[in-house]
């Protein structure tokens, strides 16, 4: 369909799969919000994740809104599971060290964490955070810093204040001025989402 292919959505389709972190994943585990998880779709395209991880063992698997989203979810890929173990070991088999956000005597503060690497962030439920199980398959967990009375921060929120600081970490480090993918994965890349 030529109508897709202007020259302007080229553009913007090339540069913005230019710019995606191929080595940083985030993995969403039993959030009930679907907003939330809308929310957190939305703040993984602005700063270039191209793949989310939903790991679902408890609550139903969510019903992405294209508002709450902007539609983010239509250039993010997916991947869903039903068992924490299988998650996490297909992020393993690829070289991913798997980070999980919760507030522990032995979590890493945020600021002190390389997020250059091939990095997985995980986000639990808003009630519950993340499960015994994924505290224990996790290579580490993280915190970020707060000094008020409340010590958690909204899901969508600590996802968005844990991706911008792997964003800063990338742009000091020159990650977003090459990419990680060869000619022929960006013109493939650039065909399949001029069909989107």
């Amino acid at each position: 369909m030529r109508k897709f292919r202007t020259e302007s959505r080229i553009k913007k389709i090339s540069e913005t799969i230019r710019n995606r972190q191929f080595s940083l994943r985030v993995v969403i585990e039993n959030v009930h919000d679907p907003h939330n998880v809308s929310a957190v779709f939305r703040t993984c395209d602005a700063v270039g994740v191209p793949k989310v991880l939903l790991i679902y063992t408890v609550e139903e698997f969510p019903k992405i809104s294209k508002v709450t989203s902007a539609s983010a979810n239509k250039w993010i890929e997916t991947e869903k599971f039903n068992s924490i173990q299988e998650g996490i070991d297909s992020l393993h088999k690829e070289g991913f060290k798997v980070y999980a956000s919760y507030l522990d005597k032995n979590a890493i503060n945020l600021y002190d964490l390389d997020l250059t690497g091939k990095v997985a962030l995980v986000f639990g439920n808003e009630h519950r955070g993340i499960s015994e199980e994924m505290k224990e398959q996790a290579d580490g967990l993280f915190y970020i810093p707060m000094y008020g009375m409340i010590q958690s921060l909204n899901i969508s929120v600590a996802a968005a204040v844990t991706l911008y600081e792997a964003q800063r970490q990338r742009k000091v480090k020159g990650m977003y001025d090459k990419s990680e993918l060869t000619e022929e994965e960006i013109n493939k890349l650039i065909d399949d989402w001029c069909e989107k």
